[in-house]
């Protein structure tokens, strides 16, 4: 398991991480905001080992990029701390659990209610996965599942039944092209270069 808190002594527990120990731990997050900050390359192969074997423990992850599992503990730390990694959680594919349709959901809101009151609507919908705000045509982007295309209708239509929401245009994915993905962005933050294709 891998020890989400902030660095302990050797015989102490671990402690949640507090405001004045993410200061210490990286001195430029003000306010609990991360602040960009640079990964180098050993910070690109533990997130890309626990990428691969998320349940992979700190001493295993030492042995296998051959350095003391202190520093992996810290490295650890520092990378939660500046919200480099955001969690250990497990990654649900919305298919095997039944939802099997993905659809983009373009919204057109009433601009004197703001966003807020829309994404708080929003979050009450299990299956809106995803929201953004946006440029262009539309003020939010959703990424939404359903158990069908007739499901899909009764989603949109819990969707649009908030009054701040004017319009929807929905367009439905027919296949996943590219799966949500991170490291080629660490890979290239730590070593200035592109991944070899």
């Amino acid at each position: 398991m891998i020890c989400a808190t902030s660095t302990r002594s050797a015989g102490q527990p671990a402690q949640p991480a507090t405001r004045d120990r993410v200061a210490a731990v990286h001195p430029a997050q003000v306010g609990g905001e991360p602040v960009s900050a640079p990964v180098d390359e050993l910070d690109a192969r533990l997130i890309a080992l626990f990428a691969a074997e998320p349940r992979i423990g700190v001493l295993e992850c030492s042995r296998r990029l051959r350095v003391a599992r202190g520093t992996v503990q810290a490295r650890l730390d520092k990378l939660l701390a500046r919200g480099v990694i955001r969690g250990f959680g497990p990654e649900i594919d919305p298919a095997a659990v039944g939802f099997t349709v993905t659809a983009f959901v373009t919204l057109q809101i009433r601009q004197s209610g703001g966003h807020d009151p829309v994404a708080a609507h929003l979050a009450t919908i299990p299956e809106v996965l995803e929201a953004y705000t946006i440029t262009g045509s539309g003020d939010l982007l959703c990424r939404i599942v359903a158990r069908s295309n007739a499901d899909l209708q009764r989603v949109i239509d819990h969707v649009v039944a908030y009054q701040g929401i004017e319009r929807a245009s929905t367009q439905i994915a027919l296949a996943e092209q590219i799966r949500y993905r991170v490291l080629p962005l660490v890979t290239t933050a730590a070593t200035g270069t592109r991944p070899p294709e």
